[in-house]
């Protein structure tokens, strides 16, 4: 890659880490499906009316906005209410790597190899030792809430997949608009019309500067910025940055809010980190295995002998999430998510 691109996909994956530090500030402001409403509310306008129309079914657009729009980005700001640090949710939603890996195998037949299942398994033992360090320390329930969200993601990952959405910019900001009205009846229904036109009535510039952070700044621009970087180089190759979010998640919740970072969640940290690597970075190629009987032929100068890439990026699922994905196109990565 180039530097400047280098520095471009190390600038979103911070932007995207300190989303998380912007929320727990937002929902000091907002009630949280209010505040998660808001924020499709503003990422769709006007952005919907300057992207063009949708370039996949509404069926895809629909299925992703509900599972992620609704489902994880609600359950995730609910978490986070209910006493979830922020740096630990940056780095818990990463569990969404191995639960796209299980939905792709069971939804799209992908049948992981030794190296997947060994990641799997590292990045639970990672979020198993996170879960005992919150349970000890706060409350579980924004824990399980988060965990719950990043199924979903997984969930939203394997739809991308088989929307196969050839911008990812347009794509996101045409899933922007299926959440709204939903969060909306649902923060009506379950924090009252009371609370929420209270949060407007008393709206002031940290409020709007929060939810212009989430809307703008890492929604429309870092999805455009990672969707232009899918479309200039391999997935395989853009897809390893957004493993940077965690850490600049925790390290900016650390420096901001004061969250210590304790032994144990160094430890979960570095095994979730470690197992989500080994879920989604590529395998290397294999040299070609030769016919019983059959001679390896001379070397010729200019012609490589490597085989066709059988991982990621011959085509394969990308089980990254929702900050961009590849989903079978070189414009979108399976990693929306990051996209907080």
């Amino acid at each position: 890659m180039r530097p400047v691109h280098i520095a471009l996909a190390v600038l979103v994956t911070a932007l995207w880490g300190v989303n998380f530090v912007v929320i727990e500030m937002g929902l000091d402001h907002f009630p949280p499906l209010l505040f998660c409403a808001l924020r499709f509310l503003v990422a769709a306008l006007p952005a919907v009316f300057l992207v063009g129309p949708p370039r996949v079914a509404w069926r895809w657009i629909l299925g992703v906005g509900l599972a992620l729009g609704v489902a994880k980005f609600g359950l995730l700001f609910i978490g986070m209410h209910e006493g979830m640090p922020a740096g630990l949710s940056s780095l818990v939603l990463q569990i969404q790597a191995v639960f796209t890996a299980l939905f792709a195998a069971v939804v799209l037949g992908e049948r992981p190899g030794r190296r997947r299942l060994l990641g799997m398994a590292v990045a639970l033992a990672g979020i198993a030792v996170a879960a005992v360090d919150e349970g000890t320390s706060g409350p579980l329930i924004g824990f399980v809430l988060v965990v719950a969200a990043a199924a979903f993601w997984g969930v939203s990952n394997v739809l991308t997949r088989k929307a196969a959405p050839p911008d990812a910019l347009n794509f996101m900001v045409w899933v922007s608009v299926v959440p709204v009205l939903p969060l909306l009846g649902l923060s009506l229904m379950f924090e009252g019309a009371g609370p929420d036109l209270d949060a407007l009535s008393r709206l002031d510039w940290a409020g709007v500067g929060a939810i212009v952070y989430v809307a703008w700044v890492t929604t429309v621009f870092g999805f455009g910025v990672w969707g232009f970087l899918l479309r200039t180089y391999d997935a395989s190759t853009v897809a390893p940055f957004s493993l940077l979010v965690p850490v600049f998640g925790m390290s900016s919740a650390a420096l901001v809010l004061g969250e210590g970072i304790s032994a144990p969640r160094w430890l979960a940290a570095a095994l979730l980190v470690g197992g989500v690597a080994l879920t989604s970075l590529p395998r290397p190629p294999r040299p070609p295995r030769l016919r019983r009987g059959a001679r390896r032929g001379p070397e010729v100068p200019g012609v490589d002998r490597r085989p066709e890439p059988d991982g990621p990026e011959a085509g394969g699922l990308e089980p990254g999430g929702l900050e961009p994905g590849s989903a079978g196109a070189p414009a979108w990565s399976g990693r929306v998510g990051q996209q907080t």
